[in-house]
């Protein structure tokens, strides 16, 4: 599924035009792109929970060369599924 499934299911679902569906879902979107930039969680009851965890640095290996490179340290986004979504993907 991409962007623009999404925008057409929230348009038939609520009635409205796609152009306002899309301006919705573009909305919600840049609101979770900021809260994640920001390091907030992001808690969607029954869908799921994203949150921004730090990442240890370490030592990987280029493929090629079998040379040992430094990985540094950053954060990364994890995602929980909730229950809800958890149940209808395992079915």
């Amino acid at each position: 599924m991409i962007k623009i499934d999404i925008v057409n299911r929230v348009a038939d679902k609520t009635g409205v035009p796609k152009q306002k569906a899309e301006q919705v879902v573009d909305a919600l979107f840049d609101a979770m792109k900021d809260a994640l930039a920001d390091g907030k969680r992001i808690e969607l009851r029954g869908f799921g929970v994203f949150v921004v965890k730090p990442r240890k640095r370490g030592i990987g290996r280029n493929p090629r060369t079998g040379e040992e490179v430094p990985i540094p340290a950053g954060k990364t986004i994890r995602f929980k599924p909730g229950k809800d979504l958890q149940a209808k993907a395992v079915k």
